[in-house]
């Protein structure tokens, strides 16, 4: 069984640590396992590539790399500034997360 996660892909998440400390950007990719996220202009690394059909030339790509979910948090969709998020039922019966801040749910 999976870890619930408080961040989802799709989701606009501010980086409050590290080296990108401050960016905000959309998840593109969540990996479980590891507790980590690929950040869409965040952390991004040198990667060499052989020539190949992407990229014919070759050379030195930059690319996105994971960082952990502790240093994530979620932008609230109303306030637009970094918020923590919570779980509870809405009016259907369905499990929702909300921001704290606003106590706006999150689609």
């Amino acid at each position: 069984m999976s870890k619930k996660l408080h961040i989802k892909k799709g989701d606009t998440v501010f980086v409050n640590a590290g080296d990108d400390r401050g960016k905000t950007g959309k998840v593109l990719e969540v990996m479980t396992a590891k507790s980590r996220a690929i950040v869409e202009g965040v952390n991004l690394v040198s990667k060499h590539t052989k020539p190949n059909a992407k990229h014919p030339q070759g050379g030195i790509v930059k690319q996105e790399a994971g960082i952990h979910l502790s240093n994530l948090q979620l932008v609230d969709p109303s306030k637009g500034g970094p918020t923590r998020i919570g779980r509870r039922l809405n009016n259907s019966g369905k499990l929702v997360r909300f921001a704290k801040k606003s106590g706006e749910e999150i689609k």
